[in-house]
Parts: C-alpha cells; sequence; structure tokens
C-alpha cells in the first residue's frame, strides 16, 4: 500500500505538557484518533496521537514521551491518519518494539500490508463457535480446563507467582493437533524488567521455539503511553496471520496489569473523573476491545485464540483488572501462593479456574471420549480431599474414617503428581492416563461420575486384565 501523503495543518500552539500529552490550542480541521508527527527543538521527529479534540484544544499522546518538549519551539503537524502498523509473514521469529520498531538488531520487515492498529469489529454473525482442542502441555489446563481454539482464557497470578514461566511454557509447547505445521504464537509482553525480557529471550531461542514466535516487547523503562499501543500493534499482526496467511494463533498478553496501570495514569494526565481505585470508567469497555479480537470466523481456516496473563495486586480477584477481566473473557486459571509455597509448578489451583468452553473442544475425535468423565471426577475427589484438610486442622486426623484418609492421600497425590508437572511437556493421552492413575486409588464405587462402560475400557485394573 503507499503511503498516505501528509496532510500541511502543522500548529505551533502547543500550550502544555502533561505527563506523555501535549494539549495544542486552536486546531482546525483534526480528528480523533488520527497521528501526529511532533517535531521537537532540535530537530527530533516523535510520533502521537489525538486522544481528545475540541474547538479550543487537541490532546496529544506522545509515543515516545515528552521530555523535551518546548512549548513554544514545538511544532505538531497532524497527518489524517489513523495509528497503523507494517505486517508481514516475515514478522514471525523477531523481535519488535512495542509499536512495531525491530529490536533483534536486523533490518526493518519488507511489508506486504499495512494495517490499522485499532482492527475491524467481527460481524458476530460472522463468529464460528470455537471448537478444536489446543494442546498447551499443561495437565491442569489441558485435563481440567480445556483450551479451545478462538477462546480467550487468561491467567490471574499474584506477585511473585511464576506466571511468565507458565506463558514461555504454553508459548513453545502449544500445538493445534494434526495441525503444527500452521500454528503461530503472538507474545506480548508489557512493563517487563530488562531481566525478564532476556529470561523470554533465552527460552524462545534455547528451545527452537522462536522460529514461529513473534515477540512485541515494551519494557519498563520504555514510554509508558507506548504500552497502551503495544497490545492493538500486536493484535493486528495476529490477524494479518489468521486471515490472510490462514495460521492457528495464539495470542499470550502479559502482564495486563501494567497496561492497565498505563490507562490509568493517562487517564489521570488527562484529568478525567476517576472510577474504581483510580482506573478510568471506561476501563471495561477497553479491555473489551482487545479481547474481543479473538475468535474464529466462518469461511476463514486462521484464528485467534488468547491468553491474557494479569497480576493481581494483594492477591485480591476482587481488584477492577481481574474482575472486569472475568466478565469479557470465557473462563480463567488462578495461580495459587499456597500451592507455590509448598513446591507445586505449576501451582495451578484447580478449584476455581474455570473454562466455559472446554465442552466445545473435547470428546471423541478431540481429545478422548472419557475426557469430560474423568475431569468431572478428578475435581470432585480433590475438592474433598481438600475439604478433609480443613476439617483435619480442627479436629484431627484419628477422627477421619479410612475412606477420608483415601482422599486425604488424593489431594496430595493429585498436587505431586497431576498439578505438578515442571518442564515436561504431557500429551492429553499422558494427561488421561496419570488423572487415570490417581482415580484408581479410589474405591471403584466412588467413581460415580465415570461412566461404567469407560471405568472397564480405562481402569488401570481393567487394562492390566
Amino acid at each position: 500500500m503507499p503511503p498516505v501523503p501528509l496532510i500541511d495543518r502543522e500548529f505551533r500552539t502547543v500550550s502544555y505538557v502533561s505527563g506523555p500529552l501535549i494539549f495544542v490550542e486552536r486546531p482546525k480541521g483534526v480528528s480523533f484518533g488520527e497521528t501526529a508527527r511532533i517535531t521537537l527543538p532540535d530537530g527530533e521527529v516523535r510520533n502521537g496521537q489525538v486522544l481528545d479534540v475540541s474547538r479550543d484544544l487537541a490532546v496529544v499522546q506522545v509515543f515516545e514521551g515528552t521530555s523535551g518538549v518546548d512549548n513554544k519551539a514545538t511544532s505538531v503537524r497532524f497527518t489524517g491518519q489513523s495509528p497503523c502498523i507494517d505486517v508481514s509473514l516475515d514478522m514471525l521469529g523477531r523481535v519488535f518494539s512495542g509499536v512495531g520498531r525491530p529490536r533483534d538488531g536486523r533490518p526493518e520487515i519488507i511489508p506486504e500490508d499495512t494495517v490499522d492498529i485499532s482492527g475491524m469489529p467481527i460481524n458476530p454473525y460472522a463468529r464460528d463457535k470455537p471448537s478444536d482442542f489446543i494442546q498447551t502441555g499443561m495437565s491442569a489446563i489441558d485435563g481440567l480446563n480445556t483450551l479451545v481454539r478462538g477462546q480467550k482464557l487468561p491467567i490471574f497470578s499474584g506477585s511473585g507467582l511464576p506466571a511468565n514461566k507458565l506463558a514461555a511454557q504454553i508459548a513453545r509447547q502449544a500445538r493445534v493437533l494434526g495441525r503444527e505445521e500452521s500454528f503461530a504464537v503472538v507474545f506480548v509482553a508489557m512493563g517487563i524488567t530488562h531481566k525478564e525480557a532476556s529470561y523470554f529471550m533465552n527460552e524462545f531461542e534455547r528451545t527452537g521455539a522462536l522460529e514461529r514466535v513473534v515477540f512485541f516487547q515494551n519494557l519498563a523503562d520504555d514510554p509508558t503511553i507506548e504500552r497502551i499501543a503495544t497490545p492493538r500493534c500486536a493484535l493486528s499482526v495476529a490477524e494479518f496471520l489468521a486471515y490472510t496467511h490462514h495460521l492457528h494463533v495464539l495470542v499470550i498478553l502479559t502482564d495486563m496489569t501494567n497496561y492497565c496501570e498505563a490507562l490509568r495514569e493517562i487517564s489521570t494526565a488527562r484529568e478525567e473523573v476517576p472510577g474504581r481505585r483510580g482506573y478510568p470508567g471506561y476501563m471495561y469497555t477497553d479491555l473489551a476491545s482487545i479481547y474481543e479480537r479473538a475468535g474464529r470466523i466462518k469461511g476463514t481456516t486462521g484464528s485467534i485464540t488468547q491468553i491474557p496473563i494479569l497480576t493481581m495486586p494483594d492477591d485480591d480477584i476482587t481488584h477492577p483488572v481481574p474482575d472486569l477481566t472475568g466478565y469479557i473473557t470465557e473462563g480463567q486459571i488462578v495461580l495459587s501462593r499456597d500451592l507455590y509455597r509448598r513446591g507445586a509448578d505449576p501451582p495451578i489451583d484447580v478449584l476455581p479456574c474455570l473454562s466455559r468452553l472446554m465442552n466445545l473442544g473435547i470428546g471423541p475425535g478431540k481429545t478422548r471420549e472419557d475426557h469430560r468423565n474423568v475431569a468431572d471426577q478428578l475435581y470432585a475427589s480433590y475438592a474433598y480431599g481438600r475439604d478433609l484438610r480443613r476439617l483435619v486442622a480442627i479436629v484431627g486426623e484419628e477422627a477421619l474414617t479410612e475412606l477420608d484418609k483415601v482422599y486425604l492421600s488424593f489431594a496430595d497425590d493429585f498436587e505431586k503428581k497431576f498439578v505438578t508437572q515442571g518442564t515436561a511437556n504431557r500429551s492429553i493421552e499422558e494427561t488421561l492416563t496419570i488423572g487415570w492413575d490417581l482415580l484408581a486409588k479410589l474405591p471403584e464405587d466412588e467413581l460415580k461420575r465415570i461412566k461404567l462402560e469407560y471405568i472397564r475400557k480405562y481402569h488401570p485394573r481393567y487394562r492390566a486384565g
């Protein structure tokens, strides 16, 4: 696509600067959302976007920050364009900044197209139902909270918990079964430290996963305003790969809490009326504009699946960020600080976890016929074992029946053998086999949630003859 010529509307009426925002007086012919070129007194040119416009004032956010901006000598030229990013299939295996500039020392990509980072809303009638199983290699996800192609399934983590390690592991292990050659990952890191960025790079390079990853890095010392554009740039690339090149794309967004903090900072600089805990009242709409870009479209083979990762301040799941995320997305994976302290890796607490689309992606021809029954039985048995732990803390283990002690032992084994797996990459067959081995420790008449035909076909006692 040829570049759109700049419209000659240059203003030298910058009145004042507030954080990453500059305020331009008496704008003429300026539109909401268009891009701007800000020329500093020393000749440096920075990029910006119009956040708000009225008859007397235009508010422009500067992506590279406002240090060095002089309200007397700085000029602002409005382009008439919306924010865009160059996209190409050659972006696979590359590392970019939050707004799509190369960060790996290699040259700029040769664009196949230039797309608006805001994307195009998917017509609800054109959406296809998510129905294909994605194997992440993690038993607690694949077995009990299955990820389905086209789904958005967030991970709720606490500060200091290994969410980034889990994200990197999913990024290198995730597969659409039978379609390995057409799968790609867009990994989006927002507000991360240099140490975390180095960890992700080393993991992807060590395992060879970088070849199918487009890595967007927005570091903690990068301009805050760039963080607002980062997920939108990344999702624009994901849409291009999915709907133009027909790839199945997994988008991992970490950390969405850092994104929301940036949104709150911009809202404060604009002097908007704050909402709950200081976040802007439109944060729900803003998050929805990101999360709802996942899905499948009828008539196309490509798809976009999202795993947003967010840190819950003070481990509070009712905090506005996880709270609003839970309303928009189709379930959640919750990491537990208690399991982490007891050595579980990954420390996924399966009881508050949920995948609302799980039933659409499991069963004969997708995973296995006994998957739903095994998941239900594992969940119920583990929940009962957890309840018994609390009872033991009050009355002691001597008050339990022999069956209760079996369930108590089952809960411990479930955490050590099913949830904990370290860096292992388990197939869905391995996950279900481990589940059956654990259930074999229970009396057969306790397996009330599994059909008798499945017990006789998959139970270790019957498999052994």
